[in-house]
């Protein structure tokens, strides 16, 4: 009978290092980054066009939240996540972030 070696295949072992999700306390307590976007044209093959000017990338409006518009904003985005209400969930979102176009008008004084 031959002796054979007890061989196997080498292990190679991944780790992977993923970045968690901000827990709600992180997102009251931490200023929120401004990003902008940009926009870019595409370019069809076989066509030729004018060059023509980039716009510059619009900028939306927003104010800046209080802790209580961030309170309520994550308390309403849960009870919309809870009922299964997307628009009350999106509407929570716009008042954490301060795009909800609260205090976006203001009155003229009259003497």
């Amino acid at each position: 009978m031959r002796h054979t070696a007890n061989r196997t295949a080498p292990t190679t072992t991944t780790t992977t290092t993923r970045n968690r999700k901000p827990s709600l306390l992180d997102r009251l307590m931490r200023p929120r980054a401004a990003t902008t976007t940009t926009t870019r044209s595409s370019r069809r093959m076989g066509r030729r066009h004018r060059a023509t000017a980039t716009t510059a990338p619009v900028h939306h409006h927003q104010r800046k939240p209080t802790l209580g518009d961030r309170i309520y904003g994550a308390l309403l985005r849960l009870k919309g996540s809870v009922t299964g209400r997307s628009g009350k969930k999106a509407a929570g979102t716009r008042r954490m972030r301060g795009t909800d176009g609260r205090g976006s008008t203001t009155r003229r004084r009259r003497w």
